[in-house]
């Protein structure tokens, strides 16, 4: 049972890398340091955006507008932290 809890610690540390990299190459292409008509920036854009906005969209709606400034990765990069400590604390000592 600790080798899965295992492996959901790590999928969820690769989840939290996966969101810091799809805000970052927002940042890139808003600021036009990166383009995407580039077929290998788009193929990572589009999947970075496939694998993280079904989790983001709930929280972007219940967010309230702060004009432009798009705070969801971050809360939802706090909320699995909080998940991966509860794990880590009460459930990964009970299990033997």
């Amino acid at each position: 049972m600790r080798s899965i809890l295992d492996i959901i610690l790590i999928v969820l540390d690769a989840y939290i890398w996966l969101l810091i990299a799809a805000a970052v190459l927002s940042w890139l292409v808003a600021f036009n340091v990166v383009n995407t008509r580039n077929q290998f920036v788009d193929m990572i854009g589009n999947f970075l955006y496939r694998i993280t906005e079904p989790v983001l969209r709930p929280i972007r709606s219940i967010m309230p507008n702060l004009g432009g400034i798009d705070v969801s990765p971050v809360i939802l990069i706090l909320l699995i932290i909080l998940l991966k400590s509860i794990i880590v604390r009460y459930i990964y000592p009970v299990v033997f």
